[in-house]
């Protein structure tokens, strides 16, 4: 069993005691039958039938029908609690699963992580089956086991001799050979793999293969990977005959030794009932418990091994991204806003913001200062780069403007800042900490990213409010509502515990919400991918002088040149060119700036009535 499946297994154990202390309760009550059934058989025979006594003896055998019932109420209770164990863990590997795809996705110069559809569907209801049948065998097998042991035990402690030592020792071949059985069934599963993604790139490349003459090497290749799967299920096949001599081992050897030591016994002085007794024991509870558990452990625990491997596989690489050592850091160079590389600059540099004050948040860098070096991204292997070999830096406070045309790639740098995508090339600090060393939780304290489309979803206002910042207090929240001149809204709505329904609120409404919500906690960094497009321009302006107010670092997608003229910079993108400066000095030396600037204007008097 690899580190993070055993991890993952711990985790699931030791985080949901409670689910499994009722499962386990149940499951004792599941076994009465279990721990009562050869006892009362052997009551009924010596104390009834052999004594002549057949209605006393029926009375304990209907007494053991009535422990039969009760043992199926236990088990339905039993199945049900199951479910409070299994999927949750279920939303756990959901979890695990969407966050490999996306990363792997989201890793450029490498195509898509299709799989993951497979792992989301597939794999994942494979694991949850095997992991709920894995915890019903095993619970059952422990308690029914312990249950038979007593109850022979209380008939005769000798009858432990002929029990104890061969379940052990089938336990003990089944269980050493468990970890040969999760390697090769493992084999066989990558050989099946290879087996159909050869046939696919196969399948796709027909004509191809048809017009090189190649079928001969494609039948010599693909018979090559047939045949090393047939010879992997063969292997497992031969080795799955241990779990049967484990089950013949420890669940038949008893029931032949108590019968071979039967007159041995007898002549010791134990009854024909005992005997009985311990034979319904070994052949009515402990063999077919037993069986379930070698079957159930050595198919579905096999299967649950190797899915959750090939599940975890791709989610433990973006820890493993995130742990890498980030590249050399190049010599700082004089404090300002400044790009170089492919970027042009046309402006003064920006010193820290007056009054500048840096926030302290636990566990974050003390400010969010930008510096961007070399940096270069592109969607797709061989697509020309929307960035390519940027470099910016902002000092903390200061209020950057970012404008072009649509599709110039304003919310892709936003995505690159914010954490969300990985350059190529290049590396991106936010207060001199590498974004790729900072894990997601201290990433989600350092900065605030609203995007066009505003999240809001049903509950309370308040609860859409204080999203990010759950500990923000009445003074904090009234605050940050006045700010961005969000109390009408509040008004309307019927007050921050009224109930929101999303569909019912308009596009602006949703990112006045969204606006709140990121002005309430104290990230070093804001940035606004055009998420005041559907406010008015007045309203728009309420909101980033709210955000340029405090002490952060603000970078703003505009979609309006008041934006940009609030701005202390403005980056203007053209696809992988960039040009930075303030908007007098770019209307000035940046033709592409001044055409903007015209469109927007034409584009606003048109508006007035």
């Amino acid at each position: 069993m690899r580190g993070p499946t055993r991890a993952l297994l711990r985790s699931a154990l030791r985080t949901r005691r409670r689910a499994f202390a009722r499962l386990t309760g149940w499951s004792l009550v599941q076994a009465v039958p279990a721990l009562l059934s050869g006892w009362l058989v052997a009551r009924a025979v010596d104390d009834g039938f052999l004594a002549g006594r057949s209605a006393a003896g029926f009375g304990l055998l209907g007494l053991l029908a009535c422990t039969v019932l009760l043992g199926a109420w236990g088990t339905r209770r039993a199945t049900l609690e199951l479910a409070a164990v299994v999927e949750p863990f279920r939303d756990d590997l959901v979890g695990l699963v969407v966050t490999g795809a996306l990363h792997r996705s989201a890793r450029h110069g490498r195509p898509a992580d299709t799989a993951g559809v497979a792992r989301l569907t597939e794999q994942v209801e494979i694991a949850r089956e095997s992991y709920g049948a894995v915890v019903m065998f095993v619970l059952t097998f422990v308690v029914t086991a312990v249950s038979v042991l007593l109850g022979l035990a209380a008939l005769d402690p000798a009858l432990l001799l002929f029990v104890v030592p061969p379940l052990a020792a089938g336990l003990g071949l089944f269980l050493l050979s468990l970890r040969a059985l999760a390697a090769r069934q493992r084999t066989v599963v990558l050989a099946d793999e290879a087996v159909a993604r050869y046939a696919s790139a196969v399948t796709a490349g027909l004509r191809d293969v048809t017009a090189c003459g190649a079928e001969d090497l494609v039948r010599l290749r693909g018979g090559a990977r047939i045949d090393a799967a047939a010879g992997a299920a063969r292997a497992l096949a031969r080795l799955t005959a241990l779990r049967t001599a484990a089950l013949g081992l420890g669940g038949w050897l008893p029931i032949v030794l108590v019968l071979a030591g039967a007159p041995w016994l007898v002549g010791g002085g134990m009854t024909a009932g005992t005997v009985l007794g311990a034979l319904t024991y070994v052949s009515q509870s402990l063999q077919p418990a037993l069986r379930d558990f070698v079957h159930g452990l050595g198919g579905s625990g096999l299967w649950l091994l190797v899915t959750l491997d090939r599940i975890l596989e791709p989610a433990e690489e973006p820890r493993a991204q995130v742990a890498e050592a980030a590249p050399p850091h190049p010599a700082p160079h004089s404090a300002g806003a400044t790009t170089r590389a492919s970027a042009r600059h046309a402006g003064a540099e920006v010193p820290k913001a007056p009054g500048h004050t840096d926030i302290t948040v636990p566990g974050v860098p003390r400010h969010a200062g930008v510096d961007m070096r070399g940096v270069t991204f592109g969607y797709a292997r061989g697509a020309e780069p929307v960035v390519r070999g940027l470099d910016l830096t902002l000092p903390p406070g200061t209020h950057l403007a970012v404008v072009g045309p649509s599709g110039a790639g304003k919310s892709t740098l936003a995505a690159l800042v914010a954490g969300l995508l990985r350059p190529q090339s290049g590396d991106i600090r936010l207060g001199g900490v590498p974004v790729r060393r900072l894990d997601p939780g201290r990433l989600s304290r350092c900065r605030v990213l609203i995007p066009q489309e505003a999240y809001v979803f049903s509950g309370t206002l308040r609860e859409n409010l204080t999203y990010l910042h759950p500990a923000a207090g009445p003074p904090e929240l009234d605050a940050a509502v006045r700010a961005l001149g969000a109390a009408p809204l509040v008004e309307r709505l019927g007050g921050y515990e009224a109930p929101v329904n999303p569909a019912l609120l308009s596009a602006g409404e949703r990112q006045t919400i969204a606006l709140v919500r990121a002005l309430l906690p104290a990230a070093p960094l804001v940035l606004l991918d055009e998420a005041t497009c559907h406010l008015d321009p007045g309203a728009e302006a309420v909101a980033e002088r709210a955000f340029a107010a405090r002490p952060s670092t603000l970078i703003v997608c505009a979609h309006r040149i008041s934006s940009a003229r609030r701005a202390d910079l403005v980056l203007v993108m053209d696809g992988p060119d960039c040009t930075l400066g303030t908007h007098d000095r770019l209307l000035t030396d940046c033709a592409l700036y001044r055409d903007l600037v015209g469109h927007w204007d034409t584009r606003a008097a048109d508006a007035r009535p």
